[in-house]
């Protein structure tokens, strides 16, 4: 019902920023909170950061301070900013949002890091 496309990621030297976007696209009307998780290789998907529909946010607490999750609903997208980026950002980046109690994914965008 909900599709969700992720763009943005990309190379980045430490201390570097980038600008993640989701856009989504189907039954949008639906949707209620959004998030975005991050899996590095061979570790477990982590949520990074979580905004619901009336803007309440919520962070992991390595990124706090550093990443800033936002929503523009009229135009049916997340986003998350990405300041002072550190190695340990380096993983691919997942759209997520929920419809009641389903949950939709988007095909990850790869943020490497690089020191």
């Amino acid at each position: 019902q909900v599709q969700l496309v992720e763009s943005g990621g990309g190379l980045v030297q430490a201390g570097g920023s980038l600008r993640l976007s989701c856009q989504a696209s189907g039954y949008t009307s639906s949707i209620d909170a959004m998030a975005w998780y991050r899996q590095a290789p061979g570790k477990q998907r982590e949520l990074v950061a979580e905004i619901s529909s009336r803007g309440t946010t919520n962070y992991t607490d390595s990124v706090k301070g550093r990443f800033t999750i936002s929503r523009d609903n009229s135009k049916k997208a997340v986003y998350l900013q990405m300041n002072s980026l550190k190695p340990e950002d380096t993983a691919v980046y997942y759209c997520n949002c929920r419809r009641n109690i389903y949950y939709d994914w988007g095909q990850g965008t790869q943020v490497t890091v690089s020191s």
